[in-house]
C-alpha cells in the first residue's frame, strides 16, 4: 500500500502559492499578447483569444515543471508529483494532469456563465467548489486528489536535496 498524500492543508497552501506565482505568468503573458495584438481594452473582441492563449501558456508552464517533478511552489512546500509507480511524469501524463486539473474551475464556471452572476456571487461559488473538491480527497484511499487518481499521478512529500 502506498503512503497517503501530504496533508490537505499543506497541499492547499501550495495551491494558493501557485496561484500567486501564476499572477506573474498571467501578467507577462497578458502584457505580451495585448501589446503584440494591439488590444485597446478588456472588452476587445480578442479577449477569447487571450483566454485561449493563457490556457496554452499555463499548459506549457505546468507540463514543463510537472515533467521535471515540481513547480516552483511545489519546491517551496516540499511536494513532488510522480506517476503511480513513483517515477517522474512523462510530458503526455503531465499534459493529461493539466487538462484534468481544470476540474478545480470548470464546474463552477459552467454554473456561473449562463446566469451572468455578479463578482461576489461568482467568488462564493468558485471558492465553495474548490473547498468541496479539496475535501473530496478524504474519500480517496491514499487521500489523493481525484484528478490525480484519474491521471495515474500522485502528490508525495519531497525532501530537500542536500548540497
Amino acid at each position: 500500500m502506498k503512503a497517503p498524500a501530504p496533508g490537505l492543508w499543506r497541499r492547499m497552501a501550495c495551491w494558493m502559492y501557485e496561484g500567486m506565482l501564476m499572477f506573474a505568468v498571467v501578467f507577462i503573458a497578458g502584457w505580451l499578447f495585448s501589446t503584440l495584438g494591439q488590444m485597446r481594452d478588456a472588452m476587445d473582441a480578442r479577449r477569447h483569444l487571450l483566454q485561449a492563449f493563457l490556457f496554452v501558456v499555463f499548459g506549457i508552464y505546468f507540463v514543463y515543471f510537472w515533467s521535471k517533478g515540481q513547480t516552483l511552489a511545489m519546491k517551496t512546500w516540499g511536494l513532488r508529483v510522480v506517476d503511480r509507480n513513483g517515477r517522474p511524469l512523462t510530458q503526455a501524463r503531465a499534459l493529461l494532469r493539466y487538462v484534468s486539473s481544470w476540474v478545480w474551475f470548470l464546474p463552477p464556471l459552467a454554473v456561473i456563465a449562463p446566469f451572468h452572476l455578479s463578482g461576489g456571487e461568482s467568488t462564493v461559488i468558485v471558492i465553495g467548489w474548490v473547498i468541496v473538491w479539496a475535501l473530496l480527497a478524504r474519500f480517496h484511499p491514499q487521500r489523493q486528489f481525484w484528478h490525480d487518481a484519474w491521471c495515474g499521478t500522485r502528490l508525495i512529500t519531497s525532501l530537500p536535496m542536500s548540497r
